[in-house]
């Protein structure tokens, strides 16, 4: 009987353990069933500015395909538990934010099962008026494959933006 107890004791300790880990995740990202179609626009570069009382985040994701390598991969992009978008292989995508603390998430939508999942999330404070930059990085290193979300500066965003295409996203019904 003392052994049943201590294994529910345990599993119950594992179970709470396990939802700490994935609360920031759903504090951040969306719903794991939703999907995106992404086209992405050549030569287009809008130059967006924050609207009143908002600021501006931008995503760009970075993939430098491994020669054996033919997918594009899509990265979902969520805020605050929501996705807002999602890019295709490297382009990037923007959106207007209230002032306040968010949490920004990046997951690789359907990645090859052997891979498993693939998800990178990172805070930030937003000042209305302001304009925020993010990487989202597929790194291949070997046979391990990671995704790293980062803040970027100015200069190295706009280079990013540059030389990538705007992203149009739909999501999937």
């Amino acid at each position: 009987m003392k052994s049943i107890l201590a294994l529910i004791l345990l599993a119950s300790a594992a179970s709470a353990a396990d939802e700490s880990a994935v609360a920031p995740v759903k504090a951040a990202c969306g719903p794991d069933n939703a999907r995106f179609t992404v086209k992405t626009l050549q030569g287009q570069h809008p130059a967006a500015q924050p609207q009143p009382g908002k600021a501006l985040v931008y995503v760009v994701e970075e993939y430098i395909r491994p020669t054996n390598e033919l997918g594009k991969p899509t990265i979902r992009v969520g805020l605050d538990g929501s996705w807002v978008g999602a890019n295709r292989s490297t382009s990037y995508l923007f959106f207007a934010v209230d002032p306040g603390e968010h949490h920004l998430c990046t997951d690789w939508q359907a990645p090859p099962t052997w891979i498993g999942p693939k998800v990178s999330l990172t805070s930030f404070t937003a000042d209305a008026g302001k304009v925020y930059y993010f990487r989202a990085r597929l790194v291949v290193g070997g046979t391990v494959l990671t995704l790293d979300l980062e803040p970027v500066n100015r200069d190295e965003a706009q280079l990013l933006i540059t030389s990538s295409p705007l992203s149009e996203y739909r999501q999937k019904k």
